[in-house]
């Protein structure tokens, strides 16, 4: 999927454990099938995974993983993938790689979530917002969104005669002209897409990945409403979330005010679910066919819903 990827296999994953983690090294270790574009895989015994970064950037998200999500965990509602192990460098593997809890679900399709996920999704997004900030890295996705501008236009202009660009490129605008954020920032998972989603019985069962965790405006983590909800659970969503963040914002939770937050936090979260997915379809269009599936998928949902009409600031 990228240039100069790092190969892996099961024979580098024995290896590392036996220089590294030896009570580990004699547990099953098997490739795990994942449609993922950061981390290979591999399940270790029943109760633990091996991830290890394809690229360089990936290994710079573990360090992050493994400072923060065990002071998180506590304070959020559903589980998520507590470190056991950090791995450094060796057995001809460059990167830092990790040893964390396994976790039993599966990923959702895009958009086929229910109500009670949405509802789910917005209690894990809320309770995510009110941890603690302090001392807390910028997310990966910090940048205001008028810094993704160009980056965002390159990739329409990629797709041109494959997705209506037209169309897409007034959203983004309208994303543009939302005011920004009036508060201070919080704690975002940052890529809550199906691949980082775990669901059983059509609840929510795990977040995991949270490489791109940090601190950023509240609007990041809405990319949930178009990447895994249709239209009726992403209102419950919506819903469900616009009063955490008009709090966030320190404007009324109803009212005129609270209602203009909301409407630009939305087209702020639209905007963010646009440029991700427009980015993700140009990049991985031949490499990562479910990667590109989900983006169309999350196109078509922005395109349906639009905007226009709350495009009042």
């Amino acid at each position: 999927m990228h240039a100069k990827e790092t190969k892996t296999d099961t024979a580098l994953v024995r290896r590392l454990l036996a220089a590294q983690f030896p009570a580990w090294a004699d547990l099953a270790v098997e490739p795990v099938t994942s449609h993922g574009t950061v981390n290979a895989i591999y399940r270790l015994g029943p109760d633990m995974a091996v991830r290890l970064p394809r690229i360089e950037g990936g290994s710079q998200d573990v360090a992050t993983e493994h400072r923060w999500l065990p002071r998180l965990a506590p304070h959020l509602p559903h589980a998520v993938p507590a470190p056991l192990g950090l791995g450094v460098p060796g057995e001809g593997y460059p990167w830092s790689w990790s040893v964390c809890r396994w976790l039993d679900g599966t990923n959702p399709a895009a958009g086929s979530g229910g109500v009670e996920l949405a509802r789910e999704l917005a209690k894990f997004v809320r309770a995510l917002r009110a941890a603690d900030p302090t001392d807390a890295p910028p997310a990966y996705r910090s940048e205001p969104l008028a810094a993704r501008d160009a980056a965002t236009r390159d990739a329409l202009q990629t797709l041109d005669g494959v997705i209506d660009t037209a169309a897409a490129a007034g959203i983004w605008a309208q994303a543009l002209r939302a005011p920004g954020p009036r508060g201070p920032a919080v704690w975002v998972h940052g890529d809550l897409q199906p691949g980082n989603v775990l669901v059983a019985d059509g609840r929510l069962s795990a977040v995991i990945d949270f490489g791109c965790m940090g601190l950023a405006d509240p609007a990041v983590d809405l990319i949930a409403a178009w990447c895994l909800l249709p239209p009726g659970p992403r209102r419950t969503f919506r819903t469900e979330t616009s009063t955490a963040a008009a709090a966030v914002t320190g404007a009324a939770a109803e009212g005129e005010a609270g209602a203009a937050v909301d409407a630009a936090a939305w087209a702020r979260g639209r905007g963010w679910a646009l440029s991700v997915a427009l980015m993700e379809l140009s990049y991985y269009r031949t490499s990562n066919p479910v990667m590109a599936s989900t983006a169309r998928h999350v196109i078509g949902e922005i395109l349906t819903d639009g905007g226009g009409t709350e495009d009042r600031w």
